[in-house]
């Protein structure tokens, strides 16, 4: 351990948020260097990566649903696991080999943020794939306690602090105490499943296709899970599914919220079967400290209201809610030599 904490004086450790949509790279010391998309454009039939293996991220990102017949611009993790091992490696081995570049001549040591709910064997895939990708050594952290780390929640003290991580392939609820997490659920609806809602709906109400791109650009847009005081609308480019030719319709926020509504609500129910297993104790601060929401999708318009109605809790979104949990990630690099007996024990029970 003494010989690869001095490893670590010579080398660029980093830790990662692997998101399903975007990953997220920071550096010791010097906070988030990489932000990109989760996307990897390859050889159809191959693992092969274009561009001499430089077609990751926001490059590959453009690709998507524009691609020739020869080539696939593919999203290598699916409900915040890896659904592609080989193609998972070579977006790592990328981005580690982007951030760590010419600045040290040791490999890094990794912390990656995983979503809580994953079995053992998805853990091991994780693990093997940074190591393959060039890291010296990995760590796992739990993303919900990454999160609240990186939005500077009180999670070490012996009272309660609540996060709802809504991301792209998953939703983390934990409640936290004393550097634990006391009551959680990991769902697999989030952001990506309100794109799928919004896809169906306008196949549904005006036999439009459009693509992920679209749809999330209508979410992000006029989204909303609450009623706007101001109703908006959005002029929406497709293909026509009868006649097979491009077209446009004007889409309202009100068609947009209750196509969304599904999604939410099991978003919801995540967060109230949460409260339900909390510790009486642990309940009664939550009613001083309230929700904590972090992610993508918490930025989704009012999502916090319809939240505090159905819990009867204060909620509020944490500052930068999409880089948090990256920024615990880099708290946790920081105390590597007081973490990393905790998190190896983790690793050990794989």
């Amino acid at each position: 351990m003494l010989f690869d904490s001095i490893l670590g004086l010579f080398s660029v450790d980093m830790g990662i948020d692997l998101g399903t949509c975007n990953t997220l790279v920071c550096v010791k010391g010097e906070g988030i260097v990489l932000n990109e998309p989760s996307v990897v454009a390859v050889r159809k039939g191959t693992n092969q990566v274009l561009q001499d293996g430089n077609a990751v991220g926001l490059v590959a990102k453009e690709m998507l649903g524009k691609t020739p017949g020869s080539i696939t611009a593919v999203r290598p993790m699916k409900d915040g696991v890896i659904a592609d091992f080989d193609i998972t490696e070579a977006m790592l081995g990328y981005f580690i080999r982007k951030v760590h570049g010419r600045r040290g001549f040791i490999r890094p040591r990794v912390v990656i943020a995983v979503p809580s709910g994953i079995t053992a064997v998805e853990k091991r895939a994780v693990y093997g794939s940074a190591e393959r990708a060039g890291a010296r050594r990995v760590y796992l952290v739990d993303e919900p306690m990454a999160a609240g780390i990186g939005s500077g929640l009180p999670i070490a003290e012996a009272r309660a602090s609540m996060i709802v991580d809504i991301g792209g392939g998953t939703t983390e609820v934990a409640i936290m105490s004393l550097a634990d997490i006391s009551a959680s659920e990991s769902i697999r609806v989030a952001g990506d499943d309100m794109d799928e809602a919004i896809i169906s709906h306008m196949k549904r109400t005006y036999n439009m296709q459009i693509g992920p791109q679209t749809s999330e650009a209508l979410k992000i847009e006029i989204g909303s899970a609450a009623g706007l005081g101001e109703e908006l609308s959005m002029d929406v480019r497709g293909r026509d599914m009868i006649s097979g030719l491009p077209r446009k319709t004007v889409v309202s926020s009100e068609e947009i919220r209750e196509s969304l509504r599904e999604p939410i609500s099991q978003i919801i129910d995540a967060v109230t079967h949460t409260l339900e297993q909390c510790e009486p104790e642990l309940a009664a601060d939550l009613v001083d400290v309230g929700i904590h929401l972090c992610g993508g999708g918490a930025l989704l318009r009012g999502l916090d209201t319809v939240m505090a109605d159905a819990t009867g809790l204060s909620v509020c979104v944490v500052d930068d809610p999409l880089s948090c949990v990256a920024r615990g990630t880099s708290v946790y690099l920081d105390n590597l030599s007081e973490w990393r007996d905790t998190l190896e024990a983790d690793h050990d029970n794989m």
